[in-house]
């Protein structure tokens, strides 16, 4: 079990959330905004330990979620928490970071899969892979170091597209479905829609043509591929 902070500036929604998550085996912290938030995760001002989670609100007073997830962009496991259930603001969450996307009202159960999820994919994605380092042509992609290299220039990409960069390119030539991709991405109990997909891809896809590397062909009809 994990130790994860809860940030809503709804009482009502922090205290749904801290029971369900506790109910489940987490040692849940609550913060009201955004600049409670991040005094608590400063790992030099605070002495209670790390936290492994964060359940991050977007819309708060002080320090808005999106501010604070580029902040913490990185170092630790993030699934927000919206009013807004549009999929541009969804997909805009994930680019900046976050792990995951749960839309207001939200049911405790769902919440409490989600973090399980999260938490797990963390987990995996902690021990080394037998393949760290994956090349197609002038494309490096060293998982260890989330790092993508274009001919020796560092190429800045989101958590979600290194790993879909990197699940195309461990299957050189080969045509994984939307629904494949979903599920090694983000794992089977994950609901995210092909578009979201599509979206990522080809934000992926400019990034890769600008420094040369057009490397993700589309398959009409049936998915993508890397060659």
């Amino acid at each position: 079990m994990a130790a994860v902070l809860v940030v809503d500036d709804d009482a009502h929604i922090r205290e749904v959330a801290r029971f369900a998550l506790a109910r489940a085996g987490h040692r849940v912290e609550l913060a009201g905004d955004g600049a409670a938030a991040a005094e608590r995760l400063d790992p030099a001002a605070s002495g209670r330990g790390p936290i492994e989670l964060v359940v991050l609100d977007v819309l708060m007073p002080e320090l808005d979620g999106l501010s604070l997830c580029r902040q913490l962009r990185g170092r630790v496991p993030i699934v927000f928490l919206s009013s807004r259930a549009e999929e541009a603001d969804r997909v805009l969450g994930l680019d900046l970071g976050a792990d995951d996307y749960l839309t207001k009202p939200f049911s405790p159960r769902e919440l409490v899969a989600r973090v399980a999820a999260v938490l797990r994919r963390t987990a995996a994605e902690a021990v080394p892979a037998a393949r760290p380092t994956l090349a197609i042509g002038a494309l490096v992609i060293d998982r260890d170091r989330h790092a993508v290299h274009v001919a020796g220039v560092e190429l800045v990409v989101t958590a979600t597209e290194l790993r879909l960069l990197a699940t195309l390119a461990l299957h050189p030539g080969r045509v994984l479905s939307r629904g494949q991709l979903i599920a090694t991405v983000y794992g089977d109990d994950h609901h995210v829609s092909a578009r979201t997909i599509d979206t990522h891809i080809r934000n992926l896809r400019a990034k890769l043509a600008a420094a040369g590397a057009p490397v993700i062909e589309t398959v009409h009809g049936v998915g993508y591929r890397a060659g």
